[in-house]
């Protein structure tokens, strides 16, 4: 079971319950959301995409209506296996 990090005052709506499904499963350490940005497009309902591998995991990008964050997750499971758990939950 994971630990979801809630270091910001403000997240994208409906993030955190997702990410707070996504903490239970066993392969996943830590979930950490972090920066917040604007995007140019448009997305009616929240998506979460996979981006980059990192040392230690995924960095992952949440976004709803023209807002986008970042989410770093800590985890030993493949991109394949965590995008399936990950469109699971969203």
């Amino acid at each position: 079971m994971g630990r979801l990090v809630l270091n910001h005052s403000t997240n994208i709506e409906g993030l955190i319950p997702i990410l707070q499904k996504l903490a239970l499963d066993i392969n996943i350490k830590t979930i950490t959301p972090a920066a917040i940005s604007r995007a140019r497009g448009r997305s009616s309902k929240l998506i979460i995409r996979l981006s980059v591998k990192t040392i230690s995991g995924y960095k992952a990008i949440a976004r709803k209506g023209r807002t986008a964050q970042e989410v770093f997750i800590s985890t030993d499971l493949s991109k394949d296996e965590l995008k399936q758990l990950i469109d699971t939950y969203n």
